[in-house]
């Protein structure tokens, strides 16, 4: 017998074969179920080829799509995104269906699925669940599977984009667009089945809240905050203070106390980048200019009454910070001689000489023949 004539008898008989299952049919009713994924694609940015992340949002019953994209996708961004599509939609579904993506669930797989806290709340607050089909059961979200491709092959193909704002602008435009062409599969057009649908979904709250999140931050020596990298200005006056950082989807505020904040517009990618208004930096020539005399320098002129002059010319023509220069001097008049330190001192102003580590060599040359006597006998 063939081995071809073999496998034939044994297909026949049902032998060495697994019993085919036909494939069922989801059937959801208006305003029943919307479904979010996410899925990391490559296009054309600012002329350079990058990685993305396509959050997308389908109704099921409908099929109205919506997607957008990130760079990362966090729960700060799962939440703006859901915002907008909440927003796009005008209204919720009692059930949005998700996998199982560590960015919603913090435990469970499936029907013992159980959603982080902030997740949990934030869906509390537009009156939805979240729900996540079982592990391999990825026809159980082909809603919003599906469009990943139609996306990829039909949106960004051919096209290339400015910057972030661009880009989601002609996602929500294309979005539009699709939405009110007709759909083969469905024989029919989402955008005519959704006015069957909204009527069934959830209305969205009064006040829909901005979604943000919440930093600690102390301004560095620079007058700066830094969020993700990237770094803003805020007034000098409060540099080393502790401010509260607010970051929403298009902005950035720095509050300072209760009735002082500062507002930039954010920077998407972690690009570190500065940020400065000109408000927060004076203009050539009209900085602070301090007056009043270091304490050092004080300190300075009560011991050494005539080094005024020298420090004078060391602020001026000095390498060091002041700072840093001035307390070295300030040790080395306490620690040496009156008369070698100001002999060293007369002789570096005389010939410009303001590098305090060859000044300290000059005055140490000047006592070695004094405090350094050797006896010859006891050699």
């Amino acid at each position: 017998m063939s081995y071809p004539a073999l496998t034939a008898f044994c297909r026949r008989q049902g032998i060495g074969q697994n019993i085919k299952q036909p494939v069922g049919e989801y059937v959801f009713a208006p305003g029943q179920e919307m479904q979010h994924d996410t899925s990391p694609h490559k296009l054309k940015m600012g002329g350079h080829l990058r990685a993305v992340q396509i959050a997308s949002a389908v109704l099921c019953y409908s099929r109205m799509l919506f997607f957008q994209f990130y760079p990362t996708f966090q729960r700060f961004d799962c939440k703006v995104f859901l915002t907008e599509a909440l927003k796009y939609f005008t209204g919720c579904c009692g059930v949005t269906m998700i996998d199982n993506t560590s960015v919603v669930v913090l435990r469970g797989t499936g029907a013992d699925m159980v959603p982080v806290p902030e997740m949990a709340a934030f869906a509390e607050r537009y009156d939805f669940k979240f729900q996540a089909h079982e592990v391999g059961d990825a026809n159980r979200s082909g809603r919003v599977e599906r469009p990943f491709t139609f996306i990829q092959k039909n949106f960004l193909a051919g096209r290339e984009f400015s910057d972030w704002k661009d880009l989601n602008r002609q996602a929500r435009d294309w979005c539009d667009r699709v939405n009110r062409t007709y759909k083969k599969h469905i024989r029919a057009i989402p955008w005519e089945l959704y006015v069957a649908e909204r009527p069934h979904l959830k209305p969205l709250p009064v006040w829909v809240p901005e979604v943000y999140r919440l930093h600690h931050r102390i301004v560095d020596v620079e007058g700066y905050v830094a969020v993700q990298t990237n770094r803003y200005s805020v007034p000098v006056g409060w540099i080393g203070r502790q401010v509260e950082v607010r970051e929403s989807k298009d902005t950035i505020e720095i509050q300072c106390g209760l009735r002082e904040s500062v507002r930039h517009g954010r920077i998407i990618d972690p690009i570190a980048k500065r940020i400065t208004l000109p408000e927060h930096r004076p203009a050539r020539g009209m900085g602070i200019k301090r007056t009043d005399p270091r304490p050092e320098e004080k300190i300075l002129e009560q011991l050494v009454p005539g080094i005024a002059s020298y420090v004078a010319g060391m602020k001026k023509c000095g390498r060091k910070y002041i700072t840093i220069a001035l307390r070295q001097l300030l040790r080395m008049a306490r620690e040496y001689p009156r008369e070698a330190f100001l002999s060293a001192v007369r002789e570096a102003a005389h010939y410009g000489l303001y590098d305090l580590d060859r000044l300290e060599r000059m005055i140490l040359r000047r006592i070695a023949s004094d405090y350094f006597h050797l006896d010859p006998q006891n050699h």
